[in-house]
């Protein structure tokens, strides 16, 4: 019976038992998880029925799969306390940002353990995350679908060779925050123009949420989406024009880019 074992159950570690629970990949049984915060530890063991432990060394030899959920800057401590626990049995996956999959291997590159380096983003916790997947040198195509099943059990998962997981943090992993502050300004802009906040927080969700079911169900592009609101002369042009004025696509498209820089910043340690 193949065995799942996290490293790491804060708030991904916690979303991707969540969710893999729900869509019956594994069972409780199945399921493990390691976290230094006793608390956390209580949390999952009541809310998912699985063993925990305060250290991964006591837990890494009973899993086949293990889940790398800790953050990049602990990666390598991590690693090097794993390295004589870890075997070539195991399925490693990181979703740490910005940690390679070089710096994954190099680290266990004796142990024969296969890896692969995986970008969700927080809509994962409510089973709608976008993430991207690649393979390490030794995983194989039965790994991979291991992967993507784990993945696609909170949103949608697509595979990307890793030259691209700088971009897919720039853009997905941090996007979620970018989405935010537009909803949030949303908001103010209704609250200024003399609208109750809770009206406006109301009519700002639902406007964000059908839109993206829309565009979602058309599969048209964006600009033809944005067409169809724009009438000539009317309140939504003058609106856009505004946006444009102050260079609303470049702002975004500069965020995504320094995203993208941090994230291969952090892969350089």
């Amino acid at each position: 019976m193949s065995k799942i074992g996290f490293v790491g159950g804060g708030r991904m570690g916690e979303a991707l038992i969540k969710g893999i629970s729900r869509a019956d990949l594994y069972s409780a049984e199945q399921i493990m998880a390691a976290d230094p915060a006793e608390a956390q530890r209580q949390t999952l063991h009541k809310q998912y029925g699985i063993a925990t432990f305060a250290e991964a060394r006591d837990m890494v030899g009973e899993c086949d799969i293990i889940i790398l959920a800790v953050k990049p800057q602990i990666m390598g401590l991590v690693l090097d306390s794993l390295r004589d626990v870890v075997a070539d049995k195991h399925l490693v996956i990181s979703i740490a940002a910005g940690i390679t999959l070089n710096f994954l291997e190099s680290k266990l590159a004796d142990n024969g353990c296969r890896f692969i380096r995986v970008m969700p983003n927080t809509p994962a916790l409510i089973q709608e995350g976008a993430t991207a997947i690649s393979p390490g040198l030794r995983a194989d195509d039965d790994d991979m679908a291991k992967a993507l099943a784990i993945f696609e059990a909170v949103g949608q998962a697509v595979i990307l060779p890793e030259i691209y997981l700088d971009a897919v943090t720039g853009l997905s992993g941090s996007g979620p925050a970018y989405v935010f502050s537009f909803i949030e300004g949303l908001i103010d802009a209704g609250v200024k123009v003399g609208l109750a906040r809770d009206a406006a927080q109301t009519l700002v969700l639902q406007t964000v949420l059908g839109s993206v079911k829309l565009a979602m169900a058309s599969n048209e592009h964006p600009a033809k989406l944005r067409a169809m609101v724009t009438s000539p002369g009317g309140t939504t042009i003058a609106g856009l024009h505004e946006m444009e004025r102050a260079g609303f696509q470049g702002i975004i498209m500069d965020a995504v880019e320094a995203a993208t820089n941090r994230s291969k910043e952090l892969g350089k340690g």
